[in-house]
């Protein structure tokens, strides 16, 4: 962990250093910026930085992952269209959205993304079976035989990605010379190829380096430095953006509700001291942020190989979806016939494993093939000049990869498509919320002028304070609930314990009941509140030795292990039902 986080901290400086690109989504690519006067561009600004903090916050504090683009874009045509409306009704004018609002860009931005999401799914499950068809699970026999062309390929990949992803914009880079790379694709990556096969083969021979480490590192400072040096820009866009407007008004010398803002239609530079100040705050970010790593085990957890403990509830959704695509399966099985079928499941077998680190969610092949393909689709879209998002496409390339790699089970596939679907909703969800607050938080500056101005200024302090507090307790009462859960062994000590645990759990149950009725009759409102959070963390330690029961059930003998279940399970359903009673 500590070596990634110094790789990307040195991609992330990278990116920030080498890229005085501006995006210009928060100059113009949203609204027209003629239409405005800076007093009312300066109320768009603010708006859209004050939702992106809480919007971007709470998703972090669920665990979430979730798009910059699409919240920018959201935010920005939520509050231009507002200040806008409003501006044309005071001044008793005909509305013309048009006039102020560039609806196209938006719709391409949008539907070009979540294309992406579709795509990126697909072609991450396609490469990985591939690639798992050759090496199986025994990755080192596989590396001695394809390990030098598949890591020349993969480096390529990522190398290609860099240049046209990672140093767009730079100024370290020349268009011609950028120009020439996307004209000679074919030639630059063929020459790549040969040169990092011939690397990786030079190693191996000479080394014991894993050149598998070598891929994931490299990915991970290709990734980290074109999101420092495009996305990064992307988002610190607005701030720039209404700093260097109130520079050019300052200068002009006319009443700000007199100067209309046809400096934000020329293509500007964001200062470098400002894309490193922001940098460094990612940097810092990326090593002590508890938020930013719940987001990753998000993605971890639902990729992971094998069975364990799920965070998504299984739908109807998602049950529909795994079972159309398991008749789906059965189909394509009596297509391609038993033999081949019992090839490909001995190929995809994970007891060929020999290499298998503990406490790894999934291989360094895996890994590999994570980076090197968000790596293609993300350099292949922008050298069409196509949008995307770098988090939808790495998220969803690693989902794909993860359902080839055999890890969504018949047990497990509801949970981990519920997961997905949660996720993407999750996006959905971004718009509409960032256009309806972006909105609202717009109004209340253009009504209260100053004072919504502070109106909004403790809202987002309240918002972060309080995210900040309810993050810790829940952190915190999770930990508890993992400590407490403790697998034995033995059947017979499992048993006892067990026991122990419902006795236990019944007298909890029993004095928290007679507790919350005392404090109703009361009406001591402090204490019925505390026995509800006491019974919602005992419920959630009840659900947890659920799911727990049968990865314990795994140690003991076929007879014992259906009578034990049977108990376990009988006990801990009734043991939630009580609580949710």
């Amino acid at each position: 962990m500590r070596t990634v986080l110094i790789i990307a901290s040195v991609g992330v400086l990278a990116g920030a250093i080498s890229s005085e690109g501006m995006m210009e989504v928060a100059r113009k690519g949203i609204f027209i910026p003629s239409f405005f006067t800076f007093d009312k561009i300066m109320l768009i600004f603010i708006a859209v930085m004050v939702t992106d903090i809480i919007l971007l916050d709470f998703y972090n504090g669920v665990g979430l992952p979730t798009s910059t683009t699409v919240s920018i874009v959201f935010e920005l045509l939520g509050s231009a269209f507002t200040i806008g409306l409003l501006l044309t009704w005071s001044q008793d004018q005909e509305v013309d959205v048009n006039s102020f609002i560039n609806f196209e860009t938006a719709i391409k931005i949008i539907s070009g993304i979540f294309i992406s999401v579709l795509v990126a799914f697909t072609v991450g499950a396609v490469v990985q079976f591939i690639t798992r068809f050759f090496f199986t699970f025994d990755v080192e026999a596989g590396m001695r035989k394809y390990g030098s062309i598949f890591s020349g390929l993969a480096i390529a990949a990522i190398t290609y990605f860099l240049l046209i992803k990672g140093l767009k914009g730079s100024s370290m880079v020349s268009k011609d010379t950028m120009t020439w790379i996307k004209e000679h694709s074919l030639l630059v990556n063929a020459i790549s190829v040969a040169f990092w096969t011939l690397i990786t083969w030079a190693v191996t021979r000479v080394t014991a380096i894993n050149p598998l480490r070598i891929i994931v590192l490299a990915g991970t400072f290709a990734l980290a430095m074109a999101f420092a040096g495009n996305d990064l820009v992307n988002f610190i866009g607005v701030s720039v953006a209404g700093f260097q407007s109130l520079q050019a008004w300052s200068a002009s010398g006319s009443p700000a509700e007199q100067y209309f803002m046809h400096i934000l239609n020329e293509e500007a530079k964001a200062p470098l001291y400002l894309l490193l100040a922001a940098g460094l705050i990612m940097v810092v970010t990326l090593w002590t942020s508890k938020k930013s790593r719940k987001v990753s085990q998000t993605e971890v957890k639902l990729a992971r190989q094998g069975e364990g403990e799920e965070r998504f509830q299984s739908n109807a959704v998602s049950r529909a979806i795994v079972g159309f695509f398991i008749r789906v399966n059965d189909l394509a099985i009596g297509l391609i016939g038993n033999s081949a079928t019992a090839t490909i499941n001995e190929r995809f077998s994970s007891k060929r494993s020999k290499n298998a680190e503990d406490g790894a969610s999934f291989d360094l092949l895996r890994a590999s093939v994570n980076l090197m393909t968000a790596s293609i689709l993300i350099a292949y879209a922008t050298s069409l000049k196509l949008p995307l998002s770098t988090t939808y496409v790495s998220f969803m390339v690693a989902m794909g990869t993860s359902l080839a790699d055999r890890a969504w089970g018949k047990e497990s596939a509801v949970y981990r498509v519920a997961g997905v679907l949660q996720v993407i909703g999750g996006w959905v969800m971004t718009a509409v919320i960032a256009f309806v607050a972006s909105s609202i938080f717009a109004a209340i500056l253009f009504y209260g002028d100053r004072v919504g101005f502070f109106i909004l200024l403790f809202i987002a302090a309240f918002t972060l304070v309080r995210s900040h507090v309810q993050f810790r307790r829940k952190s915190k009462e999770e930990a508890e609930v993992e400590t407490e859960m403790v697998l034995r062994p033995a059947l017979a000590e499992q048993y006892a314990v067990h026991k122990e645990e419902i006795s236990q759990d019944l007298r909890n149950l029993d004095r928290l009941i007679t507790l919350s009725l005392r404090s109703l009759v009361g009406s001591n409102r402090d204490i019925l509140n505390e026995s509800n959070k006491r019974l919602m963390l005992d419920e959630k330690r009840v659900d947890k030795a659920y799911k727990k029961a049968f990865r314990i059930n795994e140690n003991f003998a076929a007879k014992d292990k259906v009578i034990y279940a049977r108990l376990q399970i009988e006990a801990h359903s009734n043991m939630a039902e009580m609580y949710r009673v």
